[in-house]
């Protein structure tokens, strides 16, 4: 295989594994923010206690969380191919990742707003905040900092999910990885696919912890 070839084939590898993540963290969010409110908001000590309810909805979460990653994408093939129309591909990849990254941001955005100095919360609620005032304009602003070293964190550990998504016919780095370095025995790939995910995940990282400092009015 030529120069030009492998590095055709690692920006392809890296432009999906990168379209994979970002899709995965967008639509994670948008269903694991809602999910770790409510997880804060109904437990015991709460803004709006419903220990029966959190206690459902947390054995579901924890449930869903226990599944290792591999064995959930290859039991939810029938909902890929019923979203998307297909069960191989980055798109089909999305809705696993996207699954089994809900309740991993929903915990996490949990233990950011369990962060939350209570007096603050006691403060909105004794000037007569409503709950959702409360959500919008006490919690989730005192959160930010530890909302986006979450986010971060969870950004890189969807990355290390759509790598291991290649093992059941999603594309990317980590398809690039099997297909050429274990099947075909052109170990270079492997090692240039695995120095290029190292760098992605520190990058992320870096990042994250930079506007998480920025955010910071504590400091």
């Amino acid at each position: 295989m030529t120069e030009e070839q492998i590095i055709q084939l690692i920006s392809d590898g890296t432009w999906q594994t990168l379209y994979m993540t970002f899709v995965s963290v967008f639509f994670s969010y948008l269903l694991g923010l809602p999910l770790g409110v409510i997880l804060v908001a109904t437990g015991k000590d709460g803004i709006t206690p419903m220990p029966v309810f959190n206690n459902i909805l947390g054995t579901i979460v924890n449930v869903v969380r226990s599944v290792p990653f591999l064995i959930l994408m290859i039991t939810l093939i029938p909902v890929s191919r019923f979203i998307v129309g297909t069960s191989i591909g980055s798109n089909a990849a999305i809705v696993s990742l996207v699954i089994a990254a809900v309740p991993f941001i929903g915990r996490m955005v949990e233990s950011s707003l369990l962060e939350i100095d209570h007096g603050v919360i006691e403060a909105a609620q004794s000037m007569g905040a409503s709950p959702l005032q409360i959500i919008f304009k006490v919690m989730i602003p005192e959160a930010v900092p530890s909302l986006i070293t979450g986010a971060a964190i969870a950004s890189t550990t969807i990355l290390g999910y759509s790598a291991m998504a290649g093992a059941v016919g999603a594309e990317g780095l980590g398809a690039l990885a099997i297909r050429f370095g274990y099947h075909r025995s052109e170990p270079l790939i492997m090692y240039i696919t695995l120095i290029v995910l190292v760098f992605l995940v520190q990058f992320m990282q870096f990042l994250g912890d930079y506007m998480a400092r920025k955010c910071d009015h504590r400091k």
